[in-house]
């Protein structure tokens, strides 16, 4: 049975895989050559490839521009208040929200922006607030 069990995760987890994943292997280097990737150490080429998974969400919004609006301004302290109230996940999920993933990507954590806009609605209360994931842009009504 030892045996048997030994030959079968073998086959499950390497024999039948190995083909599809060399012809991945294959047309990844193809556009990303190894040479290139020589230069990171595992862990930075972990964050270059999936992003950072931990934020540091005061220096968020620190670095966060404010269009029609003051950092100052009572919605936006409001904001910040309920946000860092947040557990973990809710925050990634606002993060989803905004950029189209719960990770920000590769570069340094300093350098992510994104805006917090007024939309200027007419009748603010009939509006939702909404993102523009393209151009990092949360639309927050008044």
């Amino acid at each position: 049975r030892k045996e048997y069990v030994a030959l079968y995760v073998n086959y499950v987890l390497i024999e039948s895989v190995q083909k599809p994943f060399q012809d991945f292997m294959r047309g990844f280097l193809r556009g990303c050559p190894a040479r290139n990737w020589k230069i990171f150490l595992p862990v930075e080429l972990q964050v270059v490839l999936q992003g950072h998974t931990t934020v540091d969400w005061h220096l968020l919004e620190k670095n966060v521009v404010y269009r029609l609006y003051n950092k100052s301004d009572k919605i936006i302290k409001d904001f910040w208040n309920v946000f860092h109230k947040l557990p973990e996940e809710k925050k990634k999920m606002f993060l989803g929200f905004l950029s189209g993933s719960d990770r920000i990507p590769g570069y340094q954590l300093e350098c992510f922006r994104f805006s917090i806009v007024d939309p200027q609605a007419e009748n603010p209360d009939e509006l939702y607030p909404f993102a523009s994931t393209c151009s990092l842009m949360f639309y927050l009504p008044r």
